[in-house]
């Protein structure tokens, strides 16, 4: 494929059985503000028949307040934040249902305590360079963010790595193509031929190193639209 690249990590060309456990998997839609999370977890959502949780949703406003006034946000900050999506994501796993969710997820740390102990999690990571995020951030009006936080967002981020179950897109891809080829690799079926199969397998090797429920489905509503 010639392009913006798709790269799963070593193993991730599909969602094995085993690993499963035969449940559908659990997807978290992870990356920086302006990545274009909520399109894709909705998206994705719809086409894998599950719930979407839009974790921008779930910030407290004590939070909100903080972003919108262009400070970044804490550990701290985010700790609660981080236990509701985690909690929404354990009911999922015990329920053995799917679900999406659209969280930053910056740091290895988050990433753990979103995953606690389901194996079925599989963090679908959106990249791409800090100067088309910041642009994105800028072109949007219906959203907290500010672009002042581009670079806390970059600076907080920790690319997954091999022992993490991801799968890496470039946000310059179409939403419809990491749409399709995610939803191929997670079902099982195989990555789709134009936009990813044999550049992801060529990839994978390397891919950490590439830029890489009623309850749920009550919290989608208004927010799904948004892209942080």
């Amino acid at each position: 494929m010639n392009g913006p690249s798709i790269a799963p990590s070593p193993g991730m060309n599909a969602i094995s059985p085993e690993l499963s456990g035969g449940a559908p998997p659990i997807v978290v839609v992870m990356g920086v503000a302006g990545c274009g999370k909520s399109s894709v977890g909705q998206s994705l959502a719809t086409k894998l028949g599950d719930a979407f949780i839009e974790g921008d949703a779930h910030h407290p406003p004590a939070n909100i307040e903080k972003m919108s006034a262009g400070i970044p946000l804490t550990d701290a900050d985010r700790d609660g934040w981080l236990g509701t999506l985690a909690g929404f994501i354990a009911e999922a796993h015990g329920a053995e249902r799917g679900l999406v969710v659209a969280c930053s997820a910056l740091k290895r740390r988050y990433r753990d305590r979103l995953r606690g102990d389901c194996e079925r999690v599989v963090f679908l990571h959106l990249h791409g360079d800090k100067a088309l995020i910041a642009s994105r951030m800028g072109a949007r009006t219906a959203h907290f963010m500010p672009t002042a936080l581009v670079d806390s967002q970059f600076a907080d981020l920790e690319m997954p790595t091999a022992d993490e179950a991801v799968l890496s897109y470039e946000v310059t891809l179409p939403a419809e193509a990491i749409v399709a080829d995610a939803y191929a690799r997670l079902t099982g079926t195989g990555g789709t031929s134009n936009q990813g199969g044999a550049a992801a397998e060529n990839q994978s090797g390397s891919a950490a190193g590439n830029q890489s429920g009623s309850a749920a489905g009550n919290q989608s509503g208004a927010a799904a639209g948004r892209n942080a």
